[in-house]
């Protein structure tokens, strides 16, 4: 009744007010410096913690892994002839019979320790980390009172949200969730199909029972197939649902897995998250994240896929080492290949959020466990040149830099393959730190730094981190010219540290 009470109210005051049909003034926000109006939402300025964190892990989990069938679970079960269909079919029954909503009382998280998880993701290296908040699915992993389909309620019986959120606290990590409800309404608009053919053929699936429309969400209209709905009604749904979220656990991270969702209820829930933020801390350290551009209102999110120079506002690359959920037998990313993208990424003035791939029972595989240990095993040589690092004035040169392969959803791909003599920079207290992404055959070229280079500087040291051997240098007109060390770590990636006179 509260849900329904909040809806109908809601689409009222959006319909009902003649002066304000489209601005409707009357959704409650946290007030503050901030207001809905995009012209304010634009004096936001990204917080340093951000700037300087650089490195994101990610728990991108929830009911969709426990068939091990990969990404996007609760909508394919639903699409006649897909491979996750004949799975469903096989394995559970007829999607008419056996649902999504059976799905969700199969995840118990059995094997999931928060603490233990967030003590290894600091330890290699994250500096933030974000939970799931609520996939496409409209399951909910926090103690919602506007949906009763939440893990404390069903599955699990555990606040997800709120002991990613304790974990990480007691580690001195900061804190996110994000929120992939808005494209929820039309994703999910699979349920309330049927087969065209076989046995079942004309047989509603689940989704059309309307006893279950709190989780497959009402019928859309034939008009709302986009990725966000045109709906207004669930555009408030939307908003209530996330406000919650926010005032429950206040995040210093919130991400829409969407552009920016809803314009006008979109920049109210901008100004709730900000304000709250602003009270609890004497400013705004709060940082919102979404794909597309946010308009100077929060920070750009690229999705599988990095920006193709230095931007001058800071961004993020979002990406996972396998599928989003877990599959079984799929192959990861090498900790090597997310060693280069995370300097890709950095020297062009990004943050990397990675989702680490749990089991449906909530632990981590050997195989994850051992990229974790990589990555880690470089941070700990590298990462003052990745932390409260900051742009140099080109971010790379060498042979990869000519025709880079697009990312999924915009910019340059993020894994893709380097050479030796490909380089990236950074700097940090006055010195630079140049990554050769590849190993070279003794001899790494700065041409950046040759004489004769708009970049040079004269060099006055140079060492390479992880390493006490000295290092041999000349700085002649067209590079400067490095003799690498007889001694390689095991990684790919090395890193110099160059100090100027």
């Amino acid at each position: 009744m509260k849900k329904l009470f909040l809806l109908v109210t809601a689409f009222c005051l959006l319909y009902a007010c003649p002066l304000l049909p489209a601005q409707n003034e009357s959704l409650p926000y946290r007030t503050g410096k901030f207001d809905s109006s995009a012209e304010s939402l634009r004096k936001y300025q990204v917080p340093e913690w951000f700037r300087d964190a650089k490195f994101g892990i990610w728990s991108h989990w929830g009911p969709q892994a426990v068939p091990r069938e990969g990404d996007w679970y609760a909508k394919n079960m639903y699409v006649e002839g897909s491979r996750q269909y004949k799975y469903h079919v096989a394995t559970y029954g007829h999607p008419s019979e056996f649902g999504y909503k059976d799905i969700v009382d199969l995840w118990k998280a059995e094997r999931w320790d928060p603490e233990e998880l967030m003590k290894l993701y600091k330890r290699v290296g994250a500096k933030y980390f974000v939970s799931m908040g609520t996939h496409h699915d409209n399951f909910f992993l926090w103690d919602s009172k506007l949906n009763k389909w939440n893990s404390v309620n069903k599955g699990p019986q555990k606040d997800v949200v709120g002991l990613w959120q304790q974990a990480a606290k007691k580690e001195g990590l900061y804190f996110g969730v994000s929120e992939h409800l808005g494209a929820s309404y039309t994703w999910f608009q699979t349920a309330h199909m049927a087969d065209t053919s076989g046995a079942y053929a004309g047989v509603p699936y689940d989704g059309n029972d309307p006893v279950y429309s709190d989780l497959y969400h009402e019928r859309a209209d034939k008009s709302d197939t986009g990725w966000l709905t045109t709906n207004p009604a669930w555009q408030v749904d939307w908003y209530y649902k996330i406000k919650e979220l926010v005032d429950m656990y206040h995040p210093d991270l919130l991400y829409s897995d969407s552009g920016f969702p809803f314009d006008y209820v979109g920049r109210c829930q901008l100004a709730n998250l900000y304000n709250s933020s602003a009270d609890l801390n004497g400013n705004t350290q709060a940082v919102y994240t979404c794909k597309h551009n946010p308009l100077g209102m929060g920070v750009l999110d690229v999705e599988r896929g990095a920006v193709e120079g230095i931007s001058e506002d800071p961004w993020q690359t979002d990406t996972s080492i396998g599928d989003w959920y877990y599959r079984r037998g799929q192959r990861y990313m090498s900790s090597d290949q997310v060693i280069q993208m995370l300097i890709d990424v950095v020297s062009k003035n990004g943050n990397l959020l990675l989702n680490i791939v749990q089991t449906p029972e909530g632990d981590l595989e050997d195989d994850v466990l051992d990229i974790l240990e990589g990555i880690g095993r470089w941070i700990d040589d590298n990462g003052e040149a990745i932390y409260g690092s900051r742009p140099w004035k080109i971010y790379g040169e060498g042979p990869s830099m000519e025709n880079q392969a697009r990312g999924t959803f915009g910019g340059v791909r993020d894994v893709r393959p380097y050479q030796p003599g490909d380089l990236r920079f950074t700097t940090r207290d006055g010195k630079l730190f140049v990554f050769c992404m590849e190993p070279t055959d003794g001899k790494l070229s700065v041409k950046a730094l040759g004489k004769s280079s708009p970049y040079y500087q004269q060099v006055s040291s140079i060492r390479m981190l992880g390493s006490k051997e000295k290092v041999r240098w000349t700085q002649g007109a067209d590079s400067l010219e490095i003799t690498s060390p007889s001694f390689h770590p095991s990684y790919a990636a090395t890193v110099y540290e160059i100090q100027f006179k």
